[in-house]
Order: structure tokens, then C-alpha cells, then sequence
């Protein structure tokens, strides 16, 4: 009898799949990895577009450099890693990363301007992670948003960090997979881990832009 239960035991544990194999599993039922191949495919055609208009206006419009000195010139850089932090946060991510990526190119000091852009894209998702938190306490605001993002929600709640991975290192706007992590309560340590991977999004793409600029 204790050698039977003993088998038994011990088939259990070679029958025992490692943790990276289950999570593979779950992750491939619930459709993630669908999504996240969607998500590129949206994702990559928009970014394509702008650099080929960045191009083409370059070449046949005006000159993007002049342009961005003229910026750079014009308006403080303090001012400008401000307006980016509100768009990365109250603004929900509406402006484009990359236009303020290609100002940092032509910036007096690109690499430095490059880490307070990062910073701040950090930064602006924190204020919409507490943001999705404070909405959870106006029941009527809740409500509104729940609708709005259910779909957003529910993978949040599915994926967790993996999402917020995903919405950091993709050009798809970060603040609002921070808003979700927020209204469903997911651990503050662990979205401010993932969320460092935005640096290597800005760094990444400025490996890019700054050739074309």
C-alpha cells in the first residue's frame, strides 16, 4: 500500500509541469499572445507612417532639422518636458512620443533630454496608475470608466503585468494600461518594475529617430 501511494506520489510530481509551461498555456487559451500580435500590427503601421512622413516632409516640405532647432531655440526645455508629462498623464498618451523623441535628437544635450523624456513618460504613468485608483472611489466617474474600458479592464485583470509590459515597450498609449492597472487594484511594486521597461522603448526608438533627424 505505501509503495502504491508512493507511485503515486511520485508520478504526480514528473507529471508536474514547470511554471513557464503552464503560464504558456494560460496565456495562449486566454488569447494574449493573439493580442499582442494585433497590437503590433496596429502599432507598427502607425509608426511607419510617421517616419515616412517625417521623411518626405524633410525632404520635399521643409527641413525637420531647422525645425526642431527653431523649437529648441524658441521654447525652454523645461516647458516642453512639461507639456509631454501632461500628455503622458492627464492626457492619456494622445501625443505622439516620437515628436518629442526627434526634439531630444537635436537637443544641446540629446542622451540627457532623451532620460528626462523617459522619466517623464514614466512618471506621467504613475499619475495615471493613482488616477484609475482615485476613479475607483467616485462611484458614478466608475461606472463611466468601466464601460469605457471594460474591454481594457478585463485584460488587465486577465494579463496583469504581462499587459503592462506589452502597453510600456509598444507604441500604444501607456498611460491608459496604467489607468486600468489603477482601477483594478494591481500591486504599485509591480507596476513600477514593468514600467521601467518604458526606458528601453525611448532608448530603443531613439536609436532610429535621431538617424532620420
Amino acid at each position: 500500500m505505501k509503495e502504491r501511494n508512493m507511485k503515486k506520489k511520485n508520478d504526480v510530481v514528473l507529471n508536474k509541469k514547470p511554471r513557464w509551461k503552464l503560464l504558456h498555456q494560460y496565456y495562449n487559451y486566454t488569447g494574449f499572445y493573439r493580442f499582442v500580435g494585433a497590437s503590433l500590427k496596429k502599432a507598427i503601421l502607425p509608426v511607419l507612417l510617421f517616419l515616412g512622413a517625417i521623411v518626405a516632409v524633410n525632404e520635399y516640405v521643409i527641413s525637420i532639422n531647422s525645425v526642431l532647432i527653431t523649437v529648441t531655440e524658441t521654447f525652454s526645455p523645461l516647458g516642453i518636458l512639461a507639456v509631454f508629462l501632461a500628455s503622458e498623464s492627464i492626457g492619456l498618451g494622445l501625443v505622439p512620443p516620437e515628436l518629442f523623441i526627434a526634439w531630444a535628437g537635436k537637443s544641446a544635450m540629446p542622451v540627457l533630454y532623451l532620460s528626462f523624456l523617459a522619466l517623464a513618460s514614466y512618471v506621467g504613468g504613475i499619475i495615471s496608475y493613482w488616477a484609475g485608483k482615485a476613479i475607483t472611489r467616485i462611484p458614478s466617474v466608475h461606472r463611466y470608466m468601466e464601460t469605457k474600458m471594460s474591454k481594457h479592464i478585463k485584460n488587465t485583470e486577465k494579463w496583469g503585468g504581462f499587459l503592462i509590459v506589452v502597453g510600456a515597450l509598444l507604441p500604444i498609449p501607456f498611460a491608459i494600461t496604467s489607468v486600468a492597472a489603477g482601477i483594478i487594484h494591481y500591486k504599485f511594486r509591480y507596476y513600477l518594475l514593468f514600467g521601467l521597461l518604458r526606458f528601453i522603448r525611448f532608448y530603443g526608438y531613439a536609436l532610429v529617430i535621431f538617424k532620420i533627424v
